[in-house]
């Protein structure tokens, strides 16, 4: 049943500031005049100690993910948040460090959230790919005459990916819903669904 939205922080953008002040290669090559942070370089290989684990879990079932998470990867959270305290006491706030620790300690709850559920994604990376195409070619499509319009688009930018993301033709999908659905069960619309579609016998020898 539908419950009340809840937040789940993403950790790659947690880590993303650390790794900005820890980034030997970047400093390197004179981008930043900024100090290398032994305190951030810490603080990026903590963060992938729990990359690293929810890899290894990658593909399992939300239960079988959550099983793992609590024995495995809820200890090494936990380590992170109680030396990213002990390390943040010592920092002014206006260090850059502290900063990074804040996002992250003001936000214990969003980002332990994975912890007590099999199904929440440890980052939004998969999202925030999936979003790539549209965000390249935003130049490409600045307006869409009106509010209407632009909701319209989102609603075909969401009906196309998430057709491709269960490996479904978008168009073939498109051309055959669109000419079934007014003689379809209005109880049954799950059905046409891209992750429960099968094409008409029409579509498969097309």
């Amino acid at each position: 049943m539908p419950g009340p939205i809840v937040e789940a922080a993403c950790w790659a953008h947690a880590r993303r500031k650390f790794f900005e002040l820890a980034d030997v290669a970047s400093k390197a090559r004179g981008k930043t005049a900024a100090v290398i942070s032994p305190i951030a370089f810490a603080a990026v290989q903590k963060f992938d100690a729990v990359f690293a684990a929810e890899r290894a879990i990658n593909g399992l079932s939300p239960v079988e993910r959550l099983a793992v998470r609590r024995k495995e990867i809820a200890p090494l959270v936990n380590e992170l948040i109680e030396w990213m305290k002990r390390e943040r006491a010592k920092l002014s706030n206006h260090n850059a460090v502290a900063k990074a620790m804040d996002y992250m300690l003001k936000r214990v709850d969003a980002f332990t959230r994975f912890l007590q559920d099999g199904r929440i994604c440890v980052s939004n990376n998969a999202a925030e790919r999936e979003l790539r195409g549209i965000a390249l070619g935003r130049k490409s499509w600045l307006f869409a005459g009106s509010d209407r319009g632009g909701e319209r688009a989102a609603i075909m930018f969401t009906l196309i990916r998430t057709a491709k993301l269960n490996d479904v033709d978008p168009q073939a999908w498109l051309a055959d819903v669109l000419t079934r659905i007014a003689d379809h069960k209005i109880n049954d619309l799950a059905a046409l669904l891209p992750w429960n579609w099968h094409p008409t016998k029409i579509e498969r020898a097309a």
